[in-house]
């Protein structure tokens, strides 16, 4: 399936423009020093899923400032270096040596995706600097060992919260579209072995491919299996592209998605009245709302130091820039072992807790569901 970006409105591009604006002067040359804290990220801000890293950016450094508003971190100012590296992972793997080289970092932020992540923890500079790659979005694997650690908690988790919501339901026929990657391949076994679990139907399945007159008989006849429910196993752009495609034969079938999906972008794509009857799980509450003190705390310091819309993953960056501030506050050491001790003692960010299972690679275990309603409000 071709992936084509809808126009970019107004707004969102003076949004990008800020963004960029702010990330220059963030990444200004500077020298760290006893009164500074140095925090480097490489990070998708212009790429495939540039959408996701600029807001889940725009959520850390509004927390960073905060933070540098009020005297710093124990009188240290945070110095926060961001380097886009488009999605790629030659680029990212070069993006992170020339931060650990040129910036000498005390901490550094993962970017988006398995692909960016691997390179990035193979580069020898990465290596050589003994630094842990905090809170990629990414799920966290075996493989990583004890160089990355991340901060929400893993796909099979939120595929678990979906099917549990929709059992309620009586809901039994599941079909799934995906892309194929390596990473999509383990989600569909992850699918494959729910429904397998809950006693579930597979009505059929459809492989989001580059040959898009195929994807659409694909997509056609999958609609005609019924499903109740689809499981989209893909990123927003080819997501949104099944949904334009999908709601010509199904019009009110449930179709879901996971976090890792931009829903602003989502809906650019596929247009408000292809979005109705979605859903997506959340690795956050409802950033709209004041609800918890996290949640207001963020609201506060997305509009006084960011001028711009909150989204989930502004608010996932926001919280995962108060437990890495949390964990310098504690004398925390750039290590895999000294991160997770920030949630040992089931450290509550303001209505979020940390809780740390055993053997569980993850900081936060927290899934919620967005629904989306008729007239395109959505639902926490």
């Amino acid at each position: 399936m071709t992936t084509l970006l809808a126009p970019a409105t107004s707004s969102f591009r003076l949004r990008l423009c800020a963004t960029f604006a702010a990330g220059m002067l963030l990444s200004a040359p500077g020298f760290a020093s006893d009164k500074t804290v140095v925090i480097a990220q490489s990070i998708d801000l212009s790429g495939p899923n540039g959408a996701l890293g600029r807001d889940y950016v725009a959520g850390i450094t509004s927390y960073f400032d905060s933070i540098n508003s009020t005297g710093g971190v124990a009188g240290r100012r945070i110095r926060f270096v961001v380097r886009d590296d488009k999605g790629e992972p030659q680029l990212a793997a070069q993006m992170a040596r020339e931060l650990v080289e040129q910036e000498k970092p005390q901490y550094m932020l993962g970017g988006i995706g398995p692909d960016t992540t691997a390179a990035i923890l193979s580069n020898p500079a990465f290596n050589k600097s003994g630094l842990v790659l905090y809170a990629p979005l990414t799920d966290a694997t075996s493989s990583y060992q004890q160089r990355a650690l991340v901060w929400r908690p893993n796909k099979e988790q939120e595929i678990q919260y979906i099917f549990s919501y929709f059992e309620k339901l009586g809901i039994k026929n599941i079909g799934v579209a995906y892309t194929e990657s390596v990473i999509n391949r383990e989600a569909y076994a992850l699918v494959q072995k729910e429904i397998q679990r809950r006693g579930l139907t597979l009505s059929g399945s459809v492989i989001l491919s580059s040959d898009t007159q195929a994807t659409v008989q694909q997509i056609h006849k999958l609609g005609q299996t019924r499903p109740n429910i689809v499981i989209s196993l893909a990123d927003t752009i080819n997501t949104g592209l099944f949904l334009k495609s999908f709601r010509k034969a199904s019009p009110k079938t449930f179709v879901a998605g996971t976090s890792l999906i931009n829903l602003a972008t989502l809906t650019e794509i596929a247009g408000a009245t292809a979005m109705e009857w979605t859903l997506f799980s959340q690795v956050v509450p409802n950033p709209n709302s004041p609800t918890t003190a996290l949640q207001l705390e963020h609201l506060k310091s997305m509009k006084k130091f960011r001028d711009e819309s909150v989204s989930a993953m502004s608010l996932e960056g926001f919280a995962v820039a108060k437990t890495l501030v949390r964990a310098i506050h504690l004398g925390a050491g750039n290590s895999f072992t000294a991160m997770q001790g920030v949630a040992r003692s089931n450290s509550d960010l303001g209505g979020l807790n940390l809780v740390r299972t055993e053997g569980s690679r993850n900081l936060s275990q927290f899934v919620d569901l967005a629904l989306f309603r008729r007239g395109g409000n959505l639902l926490y």
